[in-house]
């Protein structure tokens, strides 16, 4: 049965009230928690409706879409109107004296929540679970989606309201509720540490690999058998690429380069097995048994005699 002016059907309060902020009333105790202040004909209603304790309310802005919950704290605003927290007017995209659909509710006892801060300054306070649970002792409900806003040393930090089970509404009078939080909106993950260089040492370079020496036939120098040195200063200066070249170039089978290669195997001074090479062999040989010059060898009592008296 529905009674006009009275705004109630059954066992069901429903008004539509104009919105204000608690500033209004100078009531900033009510931006510390989610209730809001009603008129006082809304009492009358509600206690004709029986309505159990506490009073739970549905709060609707039907040209935003936007839903919350609240509590009640006193019922002594103007008819036609009531109070709220700011913090609730910016969840509901509220304005100032916009209308506001009112619906009691009932809310399952909450059982768990999580909550995610909107900076990490919440987490620099000394004991934030203290601070949150002192804070969370003005509130009735809690609802997905809210954004409630928590003061502590004439700062504001806002909460982001993330899941709440065993429903998106719960209330929080009375009960356990286990209480989680996500990583705040504004943390970011820390960059992998990089080892330091030094700046006086270079990062290692891999050393170019050393080329082995390739083997070329020819390229030693000559020694005499009497141990004297070699008197062939081209042999010796040149390089082996070109001692190469003049060994395989002699090594032709021609009348003129094998001339000239055995007068400059006699030159050389080196070991020639051939026609020619006795020859070469006789001259050291022949300085080999020169002896040196006779000495006159020492005679004893050889010496001139002298006498005593002069």
């Amino acid at each position: 049965m529905y009674f006009e002016g009275y705004g109630y059907h059954g066992n069901t309060f429903e008004q539509t009230y104009r919105c204000y902020p608690a500033s209004f009333i100078d009531k900033p105790q009510l931006e510390a928690g989610d209730k809001i202040i009603m008129p006082p004909s809304a009492l009358d209603r509600l206690a004709s409706l029986h309505i159990e304790y506490p009073m739970l309310f549905e709060v609707h802005n039907a040209a935003a879409e936007r839903t919350s919950h609240c509590g009640v704290l006193e019922f002594i605003a103007e008819e036609g109107m009531i109070y709220m927290p700011y913090w609730m007017m910016q969840n509901l995209l509220l304005q100032e004296g916009d209308m506001v659909f009112i619906k009691n509710a009932n809310l399952p006892k909450g059982t768990y929540v999580k909550l995610q801060p909107h900076t990490t300054d919440f987490l620099d306070i000394s004991n934030p679970k203290a601070i949150l649970e002192k804070t969370l002792r003005n509130f009735s409900c809690l609802t997905t989606g809210d954004s409630i806003m928590v003061a502590y040393n004439n700062k504001k930090y806002y909460i982001d309201i993330v899941e709440t089970k065993p429903s998106n509404a719960i209330s929080i009078i009375e009960t356990d509720c286990e209480v989680d939080f996500a990583p705040p909106l504004d943390y970011k993950e820390p960059e992998p540490v990089k080892p330091v260089v030094p700046a006086n040492k270079e990062p290692a370079t891999e050393a170019p690999a050393e080329e082995e020496p390739k083997f070329i036939p020819f390229t030693g120098s000559g020694r005499r058998l009497d141990g004297k040195l070699s008197k062939d200063k081209d042999v010796l200066a040149s390089s082996p690429a070109k001692r190469q070249a003049n060994a395989t170039n002699g090594a032709q089978p021609s009348t003129a380069s094998s001339s000239q290669g055995g007068s400059s195997r006699k030159t050389a001074g080196k070991l020639v097995f051939g026609a020619g090479g006795s020859r070469a062999d006789k001259a050291p040989e022949k300085e080999a048994k020169e002896e040196p010059k006779n000495e006159p060898k020492f005679a004893a009592f050889t010496g001139k005699k002298y006498s005593l008296k002069g």
